[in-house]
């Protein structure tokens, strides 16, 4: 008769010494420098685009796939790669991720055709599923319960920070360099984290050594990547097109075959009574609304500063930085988590996502008025995701067993993936619905609408349009954040009763 994973004995990490590990901050320091490289590649090639265009010949289709083959096959993988970081060693791992990023970097920095660049990308794309998992992992291993919070609200800040700074490095590198830079300058950075991962992160991983998971690890990569694939193509080609719904039935289908496979076997990838958890599925809950408010604002935040108010990219960048700037300033000092603590989880996660809910609220009503408006409601959201993103992430990491910590970051990741791409395909869907339904001529897009218009009345009107169907969109992300926060955190509070029960 096979045992359970449920009735042994839960596996214990490698020990750390009572006070953490004693170059813990240190390590944070390389562990972060490593996810900056990862987060930063997430953003930095939107801007190469009119370069890779002109210099290597690529059809939009090229373009689509240069950007997506990263993304998908990074989506895919975290589940696996953190499953591979608690069997094999989260150091081995983290290493292996950053050879694999720097590797491909270089290969992407020196392609001469799409297809090389393509290619690369999607190698990159494995290693940044790596990093991703693993770093949250050791992060966890070598701090006390004590410190956590903090040390993950710094993994959040450098999140944020490498996000909203993708855009201003690659718009200062292709004034000077070629487009190839972009990618070379990973490399120092990685070959860096690497020496500094070798000589001082400790390893750690599962010592129960459960088998691997193969079947489960194909399963759960094939429906990830369909399920992100259906998101990011549904604005493009239409929900209702024969590539969405076929794709999204084949993400669906193998997503049921994995949970069901998952259920009966007795060494899961990912244990399906974790959702029985309260303290899991409000925080997975909270987690995906919380990037699915911060992703589809920026997304479309940015389109309006460049179409509607005319800004230039890398002035558009510079004027979204606050928000990232005041996630970096309350995680850093700190003050974040002291806030979090004082407050309780639930709490802090709600508050700060019905914050995160007023910022959005405030762009939706006066962005239109000039850039005031606009700055405050990225200060907002800024203050709001600080308290609630590491609280939140903090809460799926506490909900798991730590031997399956590697697992916890490849969900941590996948909910962010899973949330931003859902707030860029729906707050998308919203604003183009509703500016199609207000634009005097027939077109697609903005850019196309404006080409189309004969007068100064008409565009007038077409940026009119834009400008209401973008708070239509804002408004529904800010209930929807807001309604989020409210069953989050009130998951959480039952959980904590009936931990204290």
């Amino acid at each position: 008769m096979t045992t359970s994973p449920h009735e042994q004995a839960p596996a214990q990490p490698q020990p750390e010494a009572p006070g953490g590990h004693p170059q813990r901050w240190l390590i944070l320091g390389v562990l972060c420098l490593a996810v900056l490289t990862v987060v930063l590649d997430n953003t930095v090639l939107n801007v190469a685009i009119p370069s890779l265009t002109r210099e290597l010949g690529a059809a939009t289709a090229d373009i689509q796939w240069m950007i997506n083959a990263y993304s998908l096959v990074q989506s895919g993988l975290l589940l696996t790669a953190g499953s591979a970081a608690d069997r094999y060693g989260r150091k081995k791992m983290l290493a292996a991720g950053l050879a694999l990023f720097g590797v491909g970097s270089l290969v992407a920095g020196l392609a001469d055709s799409t297809g090389q660049l393509i290619a690369a990308r999607a190698g990159m794309g494995v290693g940044g599923a790596l990093l991703m998992t693993t770093v949250l992992a050791v992060a966890i291993q070598i701090f006390t319960p004590e410190e956590q919070p903090k040390a993950i609200g710094i993994w959040a800040a450098v999140n944020s920070l490498g996000f909203a700074a993708g855009p201003l490095l690659g718009g200062f590198m292709l004034s000077h360099f070629w487009w190839g830079a972009i990618f070379l300058i990973n490399i120092p950075v990685a070959v860096l984290a690497l020496v500094a991962v070798v000589v001082l992160v400790p390893e750690s991983k599962n010592p129960q050594g459960d088998r691997p998971d193969l079947l489960g690890a194909v399963l759960s990569t094939i429906g990830m990547a369909a399920l992100v694939y259906a998101i990011i193509s549904g604005p493009e080609h239409g929900w209702t097109s024969g590539r969405v719904l076929l794709t999204a039935a084949v993400a669906v289908v193998v997503l049921a075959a994995f949970a069901y496979w998952e259920s009966r076997i007795p060494y899961p990838m990912i244990d399906m009574h974790f959702f029985r958890n309260r303290r899991f599925t409000g925080a997975v809950s909270g987690g995906v609304l919380i990037t699915f408010g911060m992703g589809g604002s920026l997304f479309l935040l940015t389109q309006h500063m460049q179409f509607v108010l005319g800004y230039e990219p890398l002035e558009a960048g510079l004027r979204t930085a606050p928000l990232a700037l005041m996630i970096v300033a309350l995680n850093f000092t700190g003050v974040a988590a002291k806030w979090a603590a004082r407050l309780g989880t639930p709490l802090a996660i709600g508050l700060g996502m019905a914050v995160m809910a007023g910022g959005l609220a405030a762009i939706a009503t006066m962005a239109s008025g000039g850039y005031a408006g606009t700055l405050l409601g990225l200060v907002l959201i800024g203050t709001g995701a600080a308290v609630a993103s590491p609280a939140m992430s903090h809460a799926i990491m506490s909900a798991i067993p730590p031997e399956k910590a590697g697992v916890g970051g490849g969900i941590n990741g996948t909910v962010a993936e899973f949330g931003t791409g859902l707030g860029v395909a729906v707050l998308g869907a919203l604003l183009n619905s509703r500016f199609a339904a207000l634009i005097p001529v027939a077109a697609t897009s903005l850019p196309a609408a404006l080409a189309a218009a004969g007068s100064a009345e008409e565009k007038a009107e077409i940026t009119d349009a834009f400008s209401s169907g973008l708070e239509t969109s804002l408004l529904v992300g800010a209930l929807a954040v807001l309604l989020g926060g409210l069953v989050a955190g009130a998951l959480l509070r039952r959980a904590e009763r009936g931990d204290s029960a």
